[in-house]
């Protein structure tokens, strides 16, 4: 707050989810900062969780793994559940297993290990760290 915001009874606040400035009033400050984080705290969470879904796909061949992944998806695919075979996989595209979803139907399903053809009961999440 500068000298014209204290002078004006205003304080300014600059938003990093939605890139915006905006004057609110010092009296009641408290509550409106406090209303205003939570509503921050949805968006920024809802934007998360819509990339997340817009950037996850099945993937169930090797070659699609290869070409997925160096577009920055996160890659549901099926894994033997060795950790030989994920270091083949990090060796080969700098992608390791991000998660092991264990309350998801979709991920529970019989397939076959991407990178190695043997069978598999459930799709793990492969992605690159940045």
């Amino acid at each position: 707050m500068g000298p014209r915001d204290l002078a004006g009874g205003v304080a300014e606040v600059a938003r990093r989810d939605t890139l915006t400035k905006e004057s609110l009033p010092q009296e009641g400050l408290a509550q409106n900062l406090k209303k205003l984080l939570d509503e921050i705290q949805q968006n920024i969470y809802k934007k998360s969780l819509d990339f997340r879904a817009e950037h996850t796909i099945k993937v169930d061949t090797w070659d699609e793994f290869k070409e997925k992944i160096e577009q920055g998806y996160f890659l549901l695919c099926h894994w033997d559940g060795t950790a030989e075979t994920e270091a083949k996989i990090q060796e080969e595209t700098k992608a390791t297993i991000r998660c092991i979803p264990i309350d998801s139907f979709v991920c529970e399903e019989e397939g076959k290990c991407v990178y190695t053809g043997k069978p598999s009961s459930r799709r793990v999440i492969f992605a690159k760290a940045y």
